[in-house]
């Protein structure tokens, strides 16, 4: 069953990330969205085999958000039921120095789903113009500038385009590519960091320089909003999914990665006639041994 509200989350003209909701309002209720997340698994599990199968495409699924908007849950709720052999997820730290000394791209790249399958970024090439654009000077240890004053408007503008370009690109060679913003309210957030520091099987989750970036609340929505604006484009659109509900969050993104595998053209490879006689013979082989 698919929802008919995804629509609604869909990024097609600016937006102002304070305006957009955080949380699920409606009529659904959590026991109804829990059985159909469970039956969107399995259909997400057969258009997975299907993808396999075609050979001919890719995809891959952008998720950014702020710290404990439930990323590595989604993804475990989401793609706990697909073959593990046709997914994978690549989870985007800070650079490393051998990352450093290529483009900022460079490492995304090396990370794409081959043709058949599909591929999570958990956190992705947005950290260029996200985390890097609240802390400029991380562009630094790229050693191609000198001072943080190089970072003015026309680098964030070439940034943007790049990122388009390379979305672009994607999607012309056969990767569809599915970005989605968990957007989870600061109140929700402090809840979870709570919980974190409270369960001692989280503690692990929680640093304080979780706190340190907390802190920069508002320079992050700007950044976010700017980067969502600059790049949602009409072949790679950013979808805003309200995160505070994570039941709902999970359900909706599902469903946005279905609709997009959907709309992929998939098909089961056809067999020659010459193939079919021969399988027919196999069959009757079979079917004599067995008797």
């Amino acid at each position: 069953m698919d929802l008919n509200f995804t629509d609604n989350f869909l990024v097609d003209k600016p937006i102002s990330i304070e305006k957009r909701r955080t949380s699920y309002k409606g009529k659904l209720t959590k026991t109804k969205g829990l059985q159909m997340l469970e039956d969107a698994k399995k259909r997400l599990r057969e258009l997975q085999d299907l993808l396999y199968a075609d050979g001919s495409q890719s995809l891959l699924v952008v998720l950014q958000a702020m710290d404990a908007a439930g990323k590595d849950s989604l993804i475990e709720h989401v793609f706990g039921g697909v073959n593990p052999q046709g997914c994978e997820v690549k989870s985007f730290k800070s650079p490393s120095t051998l990352e450093y000394s290529h483009d900022f791209l460079w490492r995304h790249y090396t990370a794409l789903p081959e043709k058949g399958k599909i591929c999570i970024f958990n956190r992705s090439h947005y950290e260029s113009v996200l985390v890097c654009k609240v802390h400029p000077e991380f562009n630094l240890k790229e050693k191609t500038w000198k001072t943080v004053d190089a970072f003015d408007e026309k680098f964030w503008k070439e940034r943007y385009e790049s990122i388009n370009d390379f979305e672009k690109h994607l999607i012309r060679n056969g990767t569809k590519v599915v970005k989605i913003f968990l957007h989870v309210s600061k109140e929700e957030q402090k809840k979870r960091f709570l919980d974190r520091i409270n369960e001692k099987d989280k503690n692990w989750k929680f640093s304080a320089a979780d706190m340190a970036e907390r802190a920069l609340w508002d320079k992050y929505q700007k950044v976010y909003e700017e980067a969502i604006n600059e790049t949602s484009t009409k072949h790679a659109p950013w979808h805003i999914v309200p995160a505070d509900n994570k039941w709902f969050a999970r359900l909706t993104a599902i469903q946005i990665i279905i609709q997009e595998l959907k709309s992929m053209d998939l098909n089961f490879p056809e067999v020659s006639d010459e193939e079919a006689d021969k399988l027919e013979k196999i069959k009757q082989q079979l079917l004599e041994k067995e008797s």
